[in-house]
């Protein structure tokens, strides 16, 4: 959908100026004595969390300034840099060894009187060599996204009398806030992934995801589609509902019945929304993009398949079957995105789309309506060797498709003016986006006072060519050609499954909905002039 249209420029200027004045670009610590530091990683503080890591205190025990046989008696802690304290429920203190792990640490102690000073009392014997403590907040419902929170470490005290202190209590900036729509095992869902993310034309959030049951693998397995729907642009969000399940289609148990991977688009003409997914039938125990076939039956190959909202979001249709309107039935596997698709300025739906032909070869392409989605068809495919891909109407009218390339390294962008009878490769194809191999997004918005008329392009994805870390938007001011270093902002450092969507929430906003492990983070920006 292109609900961006009504998002202005002024979005990214002084959002973008954080950072370089903010900790948005790279984690940032301060060194003590003796080898101690205070450190806070970049990533957000989420809503829905109990355990939120704030800042981590590393404190070496090696006789220079304490031994392994004191203990650490309290800590008093700041929550100067926080834009309300009203927003912190709790504050907690974690023991975690010389690992350094959150998860899997102790709790040292902890108030839910929190105030701009805190002394927090406990006690917790050193080993000998590097200890680390973290210092975590929990949020309040309904806490503003836009919101800062921020901690700091006044002093350490210890059992014997003696203390240290950091030259600072906390490295500049404070961190950003967010929402977990979706965490791993809520609800007794192993993971969910693949997300989803538009705007509807009531201002509605909808986001969309596979809810896998059992394991974080991919289709074949026990897999629905869900979606929550948010009223207050992402403050808050409804309950799950299920909207794509194939139950025990043909005798064989769900797990046999997967479908996900799911893509979803408005069309800003009727208001309908559309979800795009793959069914598998059978293939029991085996990944569908290996097991899928030629054909055009469920017992041969995936089925792609839609499903439409009418009245925002609350009621869905049953699937309805597209395979043989847009399959080759040569091809072994075709599929939508996913991520998101687009309503083109004279009405045409566009979902980006994937096949791998009769060689086993997958491309990059997209599937498209004419008609508000009463029949598809199919264009050719873009370039060998890609799939996931997001597609965007450019200002010239033309359409840009950003693939993952499995060859790795940087993301493929191609362009069709013929709705993909014929691509062009664009100037930035494979140098100017880097990927680790991974799913991205990509969202179009007028640059008003560009003179040119030309879209700005806003894309994210894990900022990285070997591992999924580094969640990061970036933007471009010239239809793609460019995407300067100062106009990124870092949103996680941490890795995580790497996939993302963005969405404009209102004239003053942009959401991003991403992967953790297992888990789907909501974040909002908000435009500064």
């Amino acid at each position: 959908m292109n609900t961006s249209k009504t998002l202005v420029l002024p979005f990214l200027s002084v959002l973008l100026m954080a950072v370089t004045t903010c900790r948005d670009t790279e984690p940032s610590s301060k060194q003590g004595d003796s080898g101690n530091t205070i450190q806070q990683e970049v990533s957000p503080v989420l809503i829905g969390r109990e355990r939120n890591p704030v800042l981590q205190i590393q404190l070496r025990a090696d006789g220079a300034l304490v031994s392994s046989e004191d203990a650490v008696g309290s800590l008093k802690i700041t929550t100067e840099g926080t834009t309300d304290i009203g927003d912190i429920a709790s504050v907690d203190i974690f023991y975690a060894g010389e690992e350094g792990s959150l998860e899997e640490a102790v709790r040292f102690g902890g108030t839910e009187q929190v105030d701009e000073v805190m002394e927090i009392p406990g006690r917790q014997e050193l080993e000998e060599g590097d200890n680390f403590f973290w210092v975590s907040y929990k949020l309040k419902k309904g806490t503003e996204l836009l919101n800062r929170v921020d901690a700091g470490l006044e002093k350490l005290i210890f059992e014997s009398g003696k203390s240290w202190s950091p030259a600072e209590a906390s490295p500049p900036g404070a961190k950003r806030i967010g929402v977990a729509v979706r965490q791993g095992g809520q609800e007794g869902v192993h993971t969910y992934r693949i997300p989803g993310l538009v705007t509807t034309n009531e201002g509605t959030l909808i986001a969309a995801y596979d809810i896998r049951y059992d394991s974080a693998r991919d289709l074949q397995g026990d897999i629905d589609v869900g979606i929550n729907r948010s009223t207050d642009g992402g403050q808050t969000w409804e309950e799950m509902r299920v909207i794509m399940d194939m139950w025990e289609w043909g005798g064989l148990p769900e797990d046999q019945n997967g479908i996900g991977d799911p893509s979803i688009l408005v069309d800003d003409e009727t208001g309908t929304i559309w979800v795009a997914a793959l069914w598998t039938h059978g293939m029991p125990g085996e990944r569908a993009w290996t097991a899928s076939g030629a054909g055009l039956e469920p017992e041969e190959t995936g089925q792609v398949m839609l499903a439409k909202s009418e009245d925002d979001g609350k009621t869905w249709s049953d699937p309805v079957n597209i395979t043989k309107q847009i399959k080759d039935p040569e091809w072994q596997l075709l599929l939508q995105g996913p991520g998101k698709g687009i309503t083109m300025d004279d009405g045409t739906l566009v979902f980006p789309a994937q096949f791998k032909n009769e060689e086993g070869m997958p491309y990059a392409t997209i599937i498209y309506s004419k008609d508000h989605g009463e029949s598809w068809s199919i264009g050719s495919g873009a370039r060998s060797n890609t799939t996931e891909a997001q597609v965007v109407q450019l200002s010239d009218g033309s359409l840009m498709l950003n693939m993952r390339d499995n060859r790795g390294g940087a993301r493929s962008v191609y362009t069709t003016d013929d709705l993909g009878e014929s691509w062009q490769k664009h100037p930035t194809s494979r140098s100017a986006l880097v990927e680790p191999v991974s799913m991205a997004s990509l969202i179009t918005f007028p640059c008003p006072e560009n003179e040119s008329g030309r879209h700005c392009l806003l894309f994210s994805n894990p900022n990285n060519t070997e591992a999924r870390k580094n969640m990061t938007i970036k933007m471009s001011t010239d239809d793609g050609l460019s995407w300067s270093e100062d106009q990124q902002i870092l949103l996680n450092e941490n890795q995580g499954y790497g996939y993302s969507c963005l969405t404009p929430v209102n004239e003053q906003a942009v959401g991003i909905l991403y992967e953790g492990t297992g888990d789907l983070y909501f974040q909002k920006l908000l435009r500064v002039l």
